[in-house]
């Protein structure tokens, strides 16, 4: 080709980034999601499997059976106490994150239980006892303060508190000295 009577060099068209899929990074997130569901789902079948040879196909169903009536007992039991606690955190004007999240792990511990399955059932019961699900809250709350906006994030747990230390940096703070609770306003 030229360009007013001069030859032009031939460069190859601009890269573009790969295309994420149409649903831009949800497709990836997707396909995760049903792989691993998957293997969750083969892993229960294999594991019902391998008891029922080890104590019998009707023992295995009895306790399969009498799992999933603990879940929904669980259920029946903790919703509305999760729903109690919420509703007194609203009532009272306290950031109503921690029920929130103590009444969905609850929730989901449950439903977890009601499934057939001897692998839900262990995941459910773990988020269903308070010092194991006490853990898991303070993992979902925090996954949760990093994705929401400071603001956001506020609004639902709470403010955040940090420990103020009242003597120079240089000395050693008294062992019996409170530490002075504070909020951070703007985190700017």
């Amino acid at each position: 080709m030229t360009d007013g009577g001069r030859p032009q060099a031939w460069s190859p068209p601009p890269r573009r980034a790969p295309a994420a899929g149409p649903y831009g990074g949800f497709g990836r997130r997707f396909l995760v999601a049903v792989a691993l569901a998957v293997l969750f789902f083969v892993g229960e079948i294999a594991l019902l499997v391998v008891i029922g040879r080890e104590i019998g196909v009707a023992w295995t169903l009895l306790l399969v059976f009498a799992t999933s009536l603990l879940g929904a007992w669980v259920l029946r039991r903790e919703g509305p106490r999760s729903w109690r606690a919420f509703r007194a955190d609203l009532r009272e004007r306290r950031p109503p994150g921690a029920s929130v999240t103590d009444g969905l792990l609850v929730l989901v511990g449950g439903m977890l239980m009601v499934l057939p399955g001897f692998v839900s059932d262990v995941v459910g019961a773990l988020l269903v006892a308070p010092p194991t699900r006490r853990l898991a809250a303070g993992r979902v709350q925090s996954l949760l303060a990093r994705r929401l906006s400071p603001s956001a994030a506020t609004t639902l747990f709470g403010p955040r508190t940090v420990r103020v230390r009242t003597d120079a940096p240089q000395t050693a703070p008294p062992a019996d000295e409170p530490p002075i609770e504070g909020e951070i306003i703007d985190p700017r």
